[in-house]
């Protein structure tokens, strides 16, 4: 009987070494900044882009922090309903340090086009991850979202998750046998931007097998265009993301030459969700995107 307080401390001690081993879990991460060694999973982690929040959501992981422009309706419903309630940390262009700082973060995911600038900054607070997100492609997203599991030791989830994604890409993608040229813009007060085939919208109806009716060999994401431009490009579907209430397209649209675009002849000027089709970025994203253009392309 001598034995057993020795006995219990000795299984209390593994039990504890087998709770802790998680946590305590190196990971290697190649990002854009070169290497990051993470000497335990993290816990607390901010992302400054969306589309970092959607692999997080995938991954079944919650951030403390986003760079969410001070408007939570800006991450979509699907990733908020997975990742609950966090704390806003400024605007993606220009995140609050302070704010950062404040949730005692023990990993930052930043984007590389915007926060390269602030990185020096961003690794005085945490262990900070540089990964692509502003014009990235579809699958230049799926493979950081790799790292991100990775970082957050989540790889086998994530790998699951990707194969079952796979498999809902390949069935939407058999629904859409069509030959007409699809195209996703936003549209301002001050102008409208076609997104390319090197943009993520793009590259999403890309993969679903849809065509473009711009060139795979432009190299820029987003294409600034005239109402000349649009009659020129003249796609069978335009799907649009309002950022204002209004927008050209309302002088557009009074115009007799409006008439001559095959979308307005076939009534196939499709409002969207801009906070979808050009924020989000992610995997999640790209599924729900992937069903809404199903609804159209299999009629």
């Amino acid at each position: 009987m001598s034995t057993t307080p020795t006995f219990i401390f000795k299984l209390f001690i593994i039990i504890q070494l087998l709770l802790g081993v998680h946590s305590v879990q190196a990971a290697t991460v190649e990002h854009d900044a070169g290497t990051l060694t993470l000497t335990k999973t993290p816990t607390r982690i901010v992302v400054l882009a969306f589309s970092f929040a959607d692999a997080l959501a995938v991954a079944g992981v919650s951030p403390v922090g986003i760079a969410d422009d001070g408007d939570k309706n800006r991450v979509i419903k699907s990733v908020r309903d997975r990742i609950g309630d966090w704390q806003s940390v400024g605007s993606r262009y220009q995140p609050s340090i302070e704010a950062i700082a404040a949730l005692k973060p023990d990993l930052i995911i930043a984007d590389t086009g915007r926060h390269q600038s602030i990185y020096a900054d961003l690794t005085r607070i945490a262990p900070t991850l540089l990964l692509k997100n502003r014009g990235i492609t579809y699958q230049e997203n799926l493979e950081v979202m790799k790292k991100i599991a990775k970082a957050v030791d989540k790889i086998e989830r994530v790998a699951n998750r990707l194969a079952e994604h796979k498999t809902i890409m390949q069935h939407l993608k058999q629904q859409m046998k069509t030959a007409a040229t699809f195209q996703f813009a936003v549209v301002t007060d001050k102008g409208m931007w076609l997104h390319s085939p090197a943009s993520y919208a793009g590259s999403v109806i890309a993969e679903l097998g849809l065509s473009s009716p711009l060139s795979a060999d432009i190299d820029n994401a987003y294409l600034q265009t005239s109402f000349e431009q649009l009659l020129k490009t003249n796609p069978d579907w335009l799907f649009v993301g309002k950022y204002t209430q209004d927008t050209v397209l309302d002088k557009w649209q009074k115009s007799p030459l409006w008439k001559l675009l095959s979308v307005a002849k076939s009534k196939q000027l499709i409002e969207v969700s801009p906070s979808l089709w050009s924020l989000a970025s992610g995997m999640l994203a790209a599924e729900q995107m992937a069903i809404e253009l199903a609804s159209y392309a299999k009629r």
